[in-house]
């Protein structure tokens, strides 16, 4: 028999029988609360119109307040060579957990229009300056701005359950 680790791992959010078991309809209703970065680096970036963006290179931590502050996207080029690399807000991210992908919300245009940097020649991302360009381009308050409730509302008001939603990472 089994072990069900969803059972005790408050990570995964699922509807349960009077029980507490799990049934196989069930895990339907299953998502993952926390991801390791590791596991969402490499993920395809599409646009709502379903159009690819690239793929998430890194994700970089704000290690003194412990927020995530950017994904960075790979973005442009041919067969990896000539891509350009852009910070985005991680507030300006939906995970779509059945499809391994995020969904970012703008069109090419904008994308190609967005402050970006090469592979070798990475910006200051502890600079406010910068920081204050890449939210603003993006139209989101700076994280380190915001309150915790804004922080919250930025993160949860931008996901459906049917985005997160979806099987294990």
């Amino acid at each position: 028999m089994s072990t069900d680790y969803t059972r005790e791992n408050p990570n995964w959010k699922s509807t349960r029988a009077s029980d507490g078991s799990v049934t196989e309809s069930d895990r339907t209703e299953e998502y993952r609360r926390i991801l390791s970065a590791g596991s969402l680096t490499g993920d395809r970036v599409r646009n709502a119109a379903g159009e690819d963006l690239g793929k998430i290179e890194e994700i970089m931590l704000d290690v003194e307040s412990g927020t995530v502050a950017y994904a960075v996207l790979s973005f442009g080029g041919f067969l990896g060579m000539g891509n350009k690399l852009f910070a985005l807000p991680w507030e300006a991210l939906r995970l779509n957990q059945d499809d391994h992908e995020f969904i970012l919300d703008v069109d090419k245009a904008m994308l190609e229009q967005a402050p970006g940097f090469g592979k070798d020649d990475w910006p200051d991302m502890a600079d406010p300056a910068w920081g204050n360009q890449i939210h603003s381009h993006y139209g989101y308050k700076p994280y380190w701005e915001a309150s915790d409730a804004e922080r919250h509302e930025n993160y949860s008001g931008k996901r459906s359950e049917k985005t997160l939603r979806g099987g294990s990472y």
